[in-house]
């Protein structure tokens, strides 16, 4: 296989986002050789055909399956609500194919787990497609800090709001909706590459549950071993400044946008900033992880360097935590010992306890023995 085949699973916004980048990679001597666009696939056949002939794709189909059965697919980009990913992936990877997943990868950890255990039975690619984790941004975050000239990393802040409720997958909870799964997995992706898995010893998590029960705006606290706290925030409700900013005993950088970083700004401790970089120009941003996954493909391996299966878990069973609660408009608390009394229902379906059903009171029990949203299972 010397060049990866790509189909898109999904006809919706994204995926056209998706078809462009494909477009412009086939158009580019950089990813030319690397990736070709090949299919798409959506339930309705007429808008699959009408996608693929928009874009310029040779092969369309009116159900997932049938692309599933084409050998000529090499890597699936799965680009459907959060809700049908885990259903969809395997389904690609049992019929030989790897997948790229679109973020949030799961509705929860339970899913993250299934794919990822595809992925080892099947030894198909499976990858989260967090674009952020693949930008050229992240590596210039890490040498600026690494340089030293903001001193000692103290803490970090992060958030992402975009007032999205008029759109059905956002507010629907049977299509795992809510912020945190939308846009909050950008706040704390963007904690957690600064942090590179650092431990963490607690985590205080509070949200605005919307009238559907989802999850409306959300905030949490990681409290890190070595010292270091950062906040993340996103919403459904507003606009923000989007901002990222990494908070040193020396200055601070500032970074427009996390979304998809446009430039980063070094401040010294009198609030000048010192040094100004630009991102390198891109295609669309998707086109790093496209070609990080269909590279990793031909290398024979099962997961990206960016992203790799134990960060996709991690940040996943992160979600799971921050929306599982007791009620609306309840801050809940992960402790290294947990609160004894945690026995009301969770009317979250980000966690494994909620997505099993099964609650109970905490009593003298670890943390580590506790689900990903910190209540126990019977």
């Amino acid at each position: 296989m010397a060049q990866v085949n790509v189909a898109i699973l999904g006809a919706g916004r994204i995926a056209q986002s998706m078809a462009e980048t494909l477009v412009k990679m086939a158009a580019d001597p950089r990813y030319a050789d690397l990736v070709a666009p090949y299919a798409v696939a959506a339930r309705d056949g007429e808008r699959a055909a009408a996608f693929a002939a928009q874009y310029g794709f040779p092969v369309s189909y009116g159900s997932y399956e049938e692309l599933a059965a084409d050998s000529n697919v090499n890597l699936v980009y799965i680009a459907t609500p959060h809700n049908l990913h885990a259903e969809q992936a395997i389904l690609c990877m049992r019929a030989g194919k790897g997948v790229l997943v679109e973020k949030a990868f799961g509705a929860n950890a339970v899913q993250t787990r299934a794919m990822l255990d595809a992925s080892r039975e099947t030894g198909m690619l499976c990858a989260e497609a967090i674009w952020t984790r693949y930008m050229p941004s992240r590596t210039m975050i890490d040498d600026i800090i690494a340089s030293g000239v903001i001193g000692e990393v103290t803490a970090i802040n992060a958030n992402l709001c975009y007032p999205t409720t008029a759109k059905a997958r956002i507010t629907d909870p049977a299509l795992a909706g809510g912020a945190l799964l939308d846009v909050g997995v950008y706040p704390i992706n963007f904690i957690d590459m600064i942090m590179h898995n650092a431990p963490i010893a607690r985590v205080e998590s509070s949200m605005r549950a919307y009238e559907t029960g989802v999850d409306a705006h959300n905030s949490m606290t990681f409290y890190y071993e070595n010292g270091v706290m950062a906040t993340a925030q996103s919403s459904i409700l507003c606009h923000s400044d989007r901002m990222g900013a990494v908070w040193g005993t020396d200055g601070y950088l500032t970074c427009e946008n996390i979304n998809n970083v446009a430039s980063i700004d070094v401040h010294d401790g009198n609030h000048q900033i010192k040094a100004h970089y630009d991102v390198p120009p891109q295609l669309t941003g998707y086109e790093y992880e496209v070609a990080a996954s269909a590279q990793t493909m031909l290398d024979g391996r099962r997961e990206c360097e960016a992203m790799p299966h134990a960060d996709t878990l991690r940040i996943m069973e992160t979600h799971g935590f921050a929306t599982c609660r007791l009620g609306p408009d309840v801050s809940i608390r992960s402790l290294a010992t947990p609160p004894k009394i945690l026995s009301r229902r969770c009317v979250s379906k980000s966690c494994d306890a909620c997505v099993l059903g099964k609650m109970k009171s905490t009593e003298n029990r670890h943390f580590s023995s506790m689900p990903a949203c910190g209540l126990l299972l019977i």
